[in-house]
């Protein structure tokens, strides 16, 4: 079985549609691990990609990350931190929280699906055929493949093709234009991800207003007592780099093309 992790985003959409045109070897269905914080241009390319009766896409979920946050844990009673910058006064940046939202919201519930879903195995029961995970690693990201690689479970083998054509995802873009996508495909991230640059912060506030009051709000609810990304933590959170309230931020397009995160959240981001 041949399994392609879809983030959505530029890398993983190459492959899904290399497949469909028999460019890499064939994919027996896809899988998206939706977190329900992605921005609506996501959302929107997902349904495309869906209608062009491809290889099956599956959506799996461990519920809105975001909600989780607030409330103070998950489904499964667990919390997850996302990489919010830490102060102790505001506006003097001290440290960044560990980054838990992959692993509880992607990766673990990818593998759940596997295991219940596609393979029909009980709780606990071991999986003992082995199974091809592909992945949206472009050359430029080559680092993020070993990573993914040393982190694998025995029963999966990690394959990147994009990396065995020698393609960056500049590459991608060029080949998703030659295909003739009829909208510009969206990086794949949440939209209160703190891996964002200053212009990025501001492409969202411009171009998704739903999402920039999600990303405020998120960003207010970190500083309130006793949600999940304080717990045990002294220091006070922020979504920006500045350790400023992010409606407060006076952005600029200053950044363009200087993501402090200029990769995808490719079903797996193994960081």
């Amino acid at each position: 079985m041949r399994i392609l992790n879809l983030g959505g985003g530029v890398q993983s959409t190459t492959l899904y549609l290399m497949a469909m045109r028999g460019e890499i070897n064939p994919i027996d269905c896809a899988i998206f691990a939706d977190l329900g914080e992605e921005p609506k241009s996501v959302y929107s390319h997902m349904e495309w990609l869906k209608s062009l009766g491809g290889p099956t896409i599956h959506i799996v979920s461990a519920g809105i990350l975001g909600n989780d946050l607030v409330k103070g844990m998950n489904s499964t009673g667990r919390h997850a931190t996302i990489p919010a910058f830490t102060a102790q006064n505001e506006g003097k940046p001290l440290g960044i929280m560990r980054r838990q939202c992959t692993s509880e919201y992607k990766i673990k519930p990818i593998e759940r699906f596997i295991r219940r879903e596609l393979l029909g195995l009980e709780k606990g029961e071991r999986i003992k055929i082995k199974l091809t995970q592909i992945f949206g690693i472009s050359l430029d990201e080559a680092g993020r493949a070993t990573r993914i690689k040393s982190n694998s479970p025995h029963w999966s083998e990690p394959v990147f093709p994009l990396c065995d054509k020698m393609m960056t995802r500049a590459d991608c873009v060029k080949w998703l234009e030659t295909f003739g996508i009829p909208h510009t495909v969206p990086r794949s991230a949440c939209v209160f991800c703190p891996y964002k640059s200053n212009h990025e912060w501001l492409l969202l506030r411009e171009t998704d207003p739903e999402g920039w009051a999600r990303a405020i709000e998120i960003d207010d609810a970190l500083r309130v007592e006793g949600t999940v990304m304080s717990r045990g933590c002294n220091d006070k959170l922020y979504l920006h780099k500045s350790c400023h309230p992010l409606k407060e931020v006076h952005l600029t397009d200053n950044e363009r093309g200087q993501s402090e995160f200029n990769l995808e959240c490719e079903g797996g981001c193994a960081l």
